[in-house]
């Protein structure tokens, strides 16, 4: 029996067509985001049945041995943030499930620079702008976090959860940033290539875990 990470990233929110750093702003999403995530939970739902009908297969093939198989519970936890929290509610309700908040996966906080965009804070901040573009990782906004820190407060969270689950279905919907440092994780990488991982509004990533070894089947799927 394998564990599967259905990892999400929330949908699409208003007024993301100006770029802006949000970070721990609260919006909800736009309706092109809620749709985004209904596709997003067919996806799921049908991948998570595939599963469920390989596993009978599977059983009906061993029906003479000792072993009852197991089949898995689908549990999901989200970022207390609504847009994600919001994403996590409209996959839970095709299995009649409550997302658990989980206040580690909140995307990162951009402290003052959150609501400008990119060319607001090179104008506004130049010195800071330019140790940022300098250290990506290790560099934290003014009040804000830098990449390192979320990562600190991510991944032993993350750890918890999949130790606490031996062969069930998990979907996580967080945000762009947490689910880079989770992917640099599971693959192993250092987390200087979190900026060479797309994770489009809505996409779903499948990991399956064997023996606690993860295998990424499905990549920013949208």
């Amino acid at each position: 029996m394998v564990k599967t990470l259905y990892l999400v990233r929330h949908g699409e929110t208003g007024g993301d067509d100006k770029k802006r750093y949000k970070g721990s702003i609260d919006v909800p999403l736009s309706e092109k985001g809620e749709e985004q995530i209904r596709h997003s939970a067919r996806f799921i739902e049908k991948a998570i049945n595939s599963s469920i009908d390989e596993q009978r297969q599977s059983y009906l093939a061993e029906i003479h041995g000792s072993e009852l198989i197991h089949h898995a519970e689908t549990v999901i936890y989200s970022s207390s943030l609504i847009r994600a929290y919001r994403s996590a509610e409209i996959i839970g309700e095709r299995f009649h499930i409550k997302p658990i908040v989980t206040k580690e996966f909140t995307e990162r906080s951009f402290g003052l620079w959150e609501g400008m965009t990119f060319l607001d804070i090179k104008e506004k901040y130049p010195k800071e702008f330019s140790q940022w573009r300098k250290n990506p990782l290790r560099y934290s906004p003014p009040k804000g976090e830098s990449s390192m820190d979320v990562k600190k407060r991510v991944i032993p969270r993350f750890k918890e959860i999949l130790k606490s689950h031996k062969t069930d279905n998990i979907i996580i919907t967080a945000h762009g940033g947490v689910n880079r440092i989770i992917l640099c994780y599971l693959l192993g990488i250092p987390l200087k290539n979190i900026f060479r991982i797309e994770q489009t509004y809505g996409c779903v990533n499948i990991i399956e875990f064997w023996k606690d070894y993860p295998v990424i089947k499905v990549l920013n799927h949208v």
